[in-house]
């Protein structure tokens, strides 16, 4: 029998990359493969990469770079050694990958990891494998599912894709370049998927997508669901105690959605709903085809159904064309939602995006200024956000052993970490927690006694904040 060969993945970026990594590996264990931690050991090592941000490339050259000499060293001690790049990088700048980085032997788009087997035998018999293009077949239906074992050992929680791609074409962005046109998986196969995960011990699980409240997929009698539709089907199953879902657009909030934060105790009230601007001005410039009144008025719909929801968000400061009146109004929409949270980025031009062609006409000593006072406010809103929580009793979801001895760690609805001194039994419950102190972004407490449902059914905990401090996403 053949040892296992070693595989090691490094991802960056979204949700959905994590998600992808987790099924390359599902991919390449029946050819044999195991993961490891340690690229010095590794016989396959991925980057599993992400177009979004600044100097995504150069950060993949650079590590390409260091993998180059792990891969000489392996090569010196007769050992093979196989790179791939993959994800969005990847299907951006395959052709550039394989021209500027000769220790790469794969590389490979987001929509084709499936290939990985073969891409890695084409490999190895000619050299070199690149495939960026989009496949005519969907990967999901050629990828394997992943072992029992594999489920178990990744957590109680669970990412599962139910869109990809997107159609709105914002001028910053990349996604509809490298993950290709909005196209949703049919509730069938969703369904198969979070049932083998929660047969398997996994209780929360977080739906993703690129856009993913722009599900569209087909359910049953051939017709199509939204995304409301299917979160009211999926916390009917066995085994689901918490959803999620992420990343969101303000223009594909419906009815279904907003009925579904109503009505279903299992799903969160934290939402992560990117606005990048306050200005209808640089909203138009960004093709986001929306205004901030009308983001505003999103957000009322969902506080309108449960009052203690919460948001977080994304924003990007120095937009070509941005003025102080501009991040004026960005500062204004901020402090009047009230986030929980934000990511906030200087801008960057994306190769081949519209914006890219734009004069910027921000400084970056402009853009460092105004990101230093936008991620000011969002850090006092956060802060004040978890210090309403001191005092307050909230049910946790515990996951793991913390790093301190003696101490589990679990989240919140909100997705706040939140640690007690407890035996490890506790774990895939959810459970009432005081909150008794905040260490940085950490909440600390006890286990409180139980009340009503049993434990590891417990409903949401509901955290009241004021109008002005709803808390965000």
């Amino acid at each position: 029998m053949k040892p296992p060969r070693k595989l090691h993945i490094k991802s960056y970026g979204c949700q959905m990359n994590v998600y992808d990594a987790q099924r390359m590996v599902d991919t390449l264990a029946p050819e044999g493969f195991v993961e490891t931690s340690s690229v010095d050991d590794a016989d396959l090592v991925i980057l599993n990469t992400c177009h979004i941000r600044e100097k995504a490339s150069e950060k993949v050259y650079s590590e390409l770079g260091r993998l180059r000499l792990v891969k000489d060293e392996a090569a010196r001690n007769g050992r093979q050694m196989n790179i791939a790049v993959a994800g969005c990088v990847a299907q951006a700048e395959g052709d550039e990958i394989i021209r500027r980085a000769p220790a790469v032997d794969v590389v490979v788009g987001p929509q084709s990891y499936h290939h990985l087997p073969q891409l890695l035998a084409h490999a190895k018999r000619h050299g070199r494998a690149l495939e960026t293009e989009f496949p005519v077949e969907d990967k999901f239906g050629f990828l394997a599912p992943p072992k029992p074992a594999a489920i178990r050992a990744r957590g109680i929680s669970s990412f599962v894709t139910v869109q990809e791609g997107c159609d709105k074409f914002c001028t910053f962005c990349v996604v509809p370049y490298t993950r290709g046109a909005e196209v949703s998986r049919p509730v069938s196969k969703i369904v198969d998927d979070v049932r083998r995960l929660t047969e398997n011990g996994v209780c929360e699980i977080t739906l993703i997508g690129q856009n993913v409240n722009a599900y569209h997929g087909e359910g049953p009698e051939g017709r199509i669901w939204s995304l409301g539709n299917l979160l009211h089907h999926l916390a009917g199953l066995p085994g689901v105690m918490r959803l999620r879902y992420s990343t969101s657009h303000p223009r594909d909030v419906d009815e279904t959605l907003i009925e579904a934060h109503r009505d279903l105790p299992a799903l969160m009230p934290f939402v992560h709903l990117p606005v990048q601007s306050g200005s209808d001005r640089i909203l138009a410039a960004m093709n986001r085809k929306h205004t901030a009144d009308e983001y505003r008025r999103v957000i009322d719909r969902f506080r309108a159904v449960r009052q203690d929801i919460a948001f977080s968000s994304d924003f990007i400061v120095g937009f070509p064309g941005e003025t102080e009146e501009d991040f004026a109004a960005t500062l204004a929409l901020v402090t009047q939602i009230g986030y929980a949270g934000a990511y906030s980025f200087k801008y960057s031009p994306r190769p081949g995006t519209p914006a890219a062609d734009l004069r910027e006409t921000v400084s970056a000593a402009e853009m460092d200024e105004r990101l230093v006072r936008l991620q000011e406010l969002i850090d006092s809103q956060q802060s004040a956000f978890n210090q309403a929580a001191i005092g307050s009793t909230v049910d946790v979801l515990f996951e793991r052993a913390a790093r301190n001895p003696g101490q589990i760690v679990g989240r919140t609805a909100y997705l706040q970490p939140a640690h007690v001194m407890a035996s490890p039994d506790i774990i895939g419950k959810i459970l009432p927690v005081t909150i008794e102190s905040l260490e940085r972004y950490s909440l600390l407490g006890k286990l409180a006694p139980s009340v009503g449902a049993p434990p590891a059914q417990a409903a949401p905990a509901q955290i009241i904040a004021s109008s002005q401090m709803t808390s965000g996403a």
